[in-house]
């Protein structure tokens, strides 16, 4: 009796099982064209796109999840690495809109119509350069962490009130403190301080293109809210256990984001 017990069960288990995967392979197949076409369609021009990796593992092998997004949608993408490559699948080789990201090597270069690195990670590095033993890091980083909150500020401000007046005229007077910050500290640097303000001064254009063009926002928000998300999820499940399988789930992502985004909740897509 205990035996067949044990059979039934090991029946049932098996029968659970091969529904539970028809039910991904329905649910695979029945987004799967809604992705594709999503990410054909952001290969083609558009306006402002933000993008950002995290790493993902799949049978204890670190893969990375990508994400390309706005406040319309979002794109994930299973990737193998976090190379220059992987970033050309998902848009192309050029890209025509602004591109929106932090200062990771691979999407410096990469040739977009314009760049926006993301303030919020630079105003970072310079308050971890306050507390960092050197003759000037302290006023350094103390000086920049101010003047990237003086800019965030203002961009919130006109954000809300869309007074282009005011704000051109913010931005004139700061561009001069900016330059003259920058003269200021740049010969009495030293290595690390240096490398940030180096950085400043020769990628002038991609720190601080909202200034000119305040409809592209000084951080790369849009891409990591979208990873919270894939995160949590990372987190409870420990990853992927194949290839296939990270794929899914970063279909998923994509369907649940992006429903969020254009305020879809609980409707079919």
């Amino acid at each position: 009796m205990e035996s067949d017990a044990l059979e039934l069960c090991h029946q049932e288990f098996k029968n659970n099982s091969v529904r539970f995967l028809s039910t991904n392979e329905r649910i695979t197949q029945a987004i799967e064209p809604s992705v594709s076409e999503l990410s054909n369609w952001v290969k083609q021009t558009q306006p402002n796109i933000h993008v950002d990796e995290t790493p993902w593992s799949v049978k204890g092998i670190k893969e990375w999840l990508w994400v390309v997004a706005n406040s319309d949608f979002c794109l994930f993408t299973a990737a193998d690495t976090r190379s220059r490559s992987e970033l050309e699948t998902i848009l192309g080789t050029e890209y025509a809109g602004v591109l929106s990201s932090d200062d990771f090597s691979v999407y410096n270069g990469y040739p977009a119509f314009a760049q926006q690195k993301c303030l919020a990670h630079l105003r970072r590095h310079f308050k971890k350069l306050i507390i960092l033993p050197g003759l000037h890091n302290q006023a350094i980083g103390e000086a920049f962490v101010d003047l990237i909150d003086e800019a965030f500020r203002n961009y919130a401000r006109w954000f809300e009130t869309l007074d282009s007046t005011s704000y051109n005229d913010w931005v004139n007077q700061f561009k001069s403190k900016l330059y003259s910050s920058l003269h200021q500290w740049l010969d009495l640097a030293g290595a690390t301080d240096g490398n940030l303000l180096r950085s400043l001064r020769d990628k002038a254009i991609q720190w601080w293109y909202f200034l000119d063009y305040p409809e592209i926002p000084p951080d790369n928000n849009q891409a990591e809210r979208s990873l919270r998300l894939a995160v949590t999820k990372r987190k409870v499940s420990g990853g992927s256990r194949s290839m296939n399988r990270f794929r899914h789930t970063a279909h998923l992502l994509t369907v649940v984001q992006t429903c969020r985004r254009q305020g879809r909740q609980g409707k079919r897509i």
